[in-house]
């Protein structure tokens, strides 16, 4: 994946969405948030906190509302993602322009600053405990020092690496996460650790 440098370069790398990423950017620009790019992908900010943002795919281009889950949704358009279950994350999906309303957009926007003005967001449980796919725990029984690696990890790393594995449908995409991420717990890394710092 690019990693860009700024929105507007984010939006020109685009081919099949431009235009409705242009389109989504207008309207949020037209409102109180402010624009900055983390994770590569451009972000709309409030007081600092993460609100929405917008992103492409192959079959739809989109906004996430981070706390979307806490939203009325009056439109009944937001969903889950089927690669991130987050608890509070929210997509809304596009397949055209004439698919975006501003005024919808912008009625959304402004609930998400009221609840975030009141203090209201959904918090990850910390403490839930760990479930290690079996793939993974194979994967580790295997190779004592990547077991050693994994167990000097954060919580929070083997939860990632662990939610990670366990996310894949088919086993064959478990075994393809699962040799890249086996480099990663030798190194001591976390599998989310270059988007930390964005």
């Amino acid at each position: 994946m690019k990693r860009y440098q700024s929105v507007d370069e984010y939006i020109a790398g685009e081919t099949q969405w431009q235009k409705e990423l242009m389109q989504l950017r207008k309207i949020l620009n037209g409102t109180e948030l402010e624009e900055t790019l983390k994770w590569g992908a451009p972000c709309y900010t409030w007081r600092g906190k993460n609100l929405v943002g917008i992103g492409s795919f192959k079959s739809y281009c989109g906004l996430w509302f981070f706390q979307g889950a806490l939203l009325s949704d009056p439109d009944g358009v937001l969903i889950t993602s089927d690669d991130n279950p987050a608890k509070a994350m929210r997509q809304w999906r596009f397949q055209s322009a004439k698919d975006i309303r501003s005024r919808s957009i912008r009625a959304y926007v402004r609930e998400a600053v009221a609840l975030q003005e009141k203090g209201q967001e959904i918090k990850p449980n910390r403490n839930k405990s760990i479930e290690i796919p079996r793939e993974l725990k194979a994967a580790l029984s295997a190779d004592r020092r990547a077991a050693a690696a994994f167990e000097n990890l954060t919580k929070g790393r083997q939860r990632e690496y662990a939610d990670y594995i366990a996310g894949a449908k088919r086993q064959e995409t478990k075994t393809q996460r699962l040799a890249k991420i086996v480099p990663l717990i030798l190194a001591g890394t976390g599998l989310n650790d270059k988007y930390r710092n964005c």
